[in-house]
């Protein structure tokens, strides 16, 4: 059940993944991961008691509530690292373009970096069937009630992919910059998409997602001036909240900026390979 809003009650339809039917032995190796485990605290109070008995304490249990998930995460990474795969997990809110720019990056990349995709929504495979137009492989995880993909689910869904010479994988989170925030899923970067339509504190409003970034893209620069776009405010916010992750301002319909951002991810692509 999700941490924050209690998606994926019991009895809900649970996630459904489609794609190339293909499995491969899943190996996992553990390695560290800067996204940290979230826990919580759960303070369990009783303030009556029956006539004749002693009242009830209160007992505060600690533990770490995304603990099975951070595992799976864990064995995702070694798996990915094993075959020099450099993994992206990409966060929005819903509508700022994650398909399009992760379209528009497969194909800038073509012939640099061979690419496959794992795409997350509530339903529909819409966003696959159009990734799938171009020379990437795409494997849809429909999630029904949960609004965030997790570690297991995409474990899943790796197993339909063929990875032989895939050296990007992008995963296509659902969107949302609240739940998936608190969910690692083997990814080296954290990449959230900031759109010049959604207002310039956005970062302010919803910090965890954006303290959680080791990249940030502001998206739709071709229409900032249609939205009076306030460029100084919004890498100023970006830079409070996010402040080690490179900003990379981009049009993915234009291709303005599309060509640092490629070359961003094949530095990290070679990095990772040579490691």
């Amino acid at each position: 059940m999700c941490t924050e809003c209690g998606c994926g009650l019991p009895g809900k339809s649970p996630a459904k993944i489609s794609g190339h039917d293909h499995d491969h032995d899943h190996g996992h190796h553990h390695h560290h991961h800067p996204h940290s485990p979230h826990t919580h605290d759960h303070e369990h109070s009783h303030e009556h008691s029956h006539a004749g008995e002693e009242p009830r304490r209160n007992v505060a249990i600690h533990r770490a509530i995304l603990e099975k998930n951070n595992r799976q995460a864990e064995r995702n990474r070694g798996f990915f690292h094993a075959r020099g795969l450099l993994v992206l997990n990409v966060l929005s809110s819903p509508g700022s373009g994650k398909t399009t720019l992760i379209r528009e990056t497969i194909r800038a990349l073509d012939r640099r970096l061979k690419t496959a995709v794992i795409v997350g929504d509530l339903e529909t495979d819409n966003d696959a069937r159009r990734l799938r137009e171009t020379s990437a492989q795409a494997v849809q995880i429909t999630t029904g009630t949960m609004c965030h993909l997790e570690a297991e689910m995409v474990a899943r869904a790796v197993k339909q992919l063929r990875l032989d010479g895939v050296q990007l994988l992008i995963i296509e989170n659902v969107g949302n910059l609240v739940c998936p925030a608190c969910y690692d899923l083997g990814e080296d970067l954290r990449v959230v998409l900031l759109s010049v339509t959604e207002g310039e504190d956005k970062p302010l409003k919803y910090p965890p997602m954006f303290q959680s970034a080791n990249a940030a893209v502001v998206s739709k620069m071709d229409l900032a001036p249609a939205c009076d776009y306030n460029r100084e405010v919004a890498r100023a916010n970006l830079e409070r909240t996010a402040p080690a992750a490179p900003i990379f301002e981009l049009s993915a319909k234009t291709g303005r900026g599309m060509e640092e951002w490629c070359a961003y991810l094949v530095k990290e692509q070679l990095k990772l390979a040579a490691a």
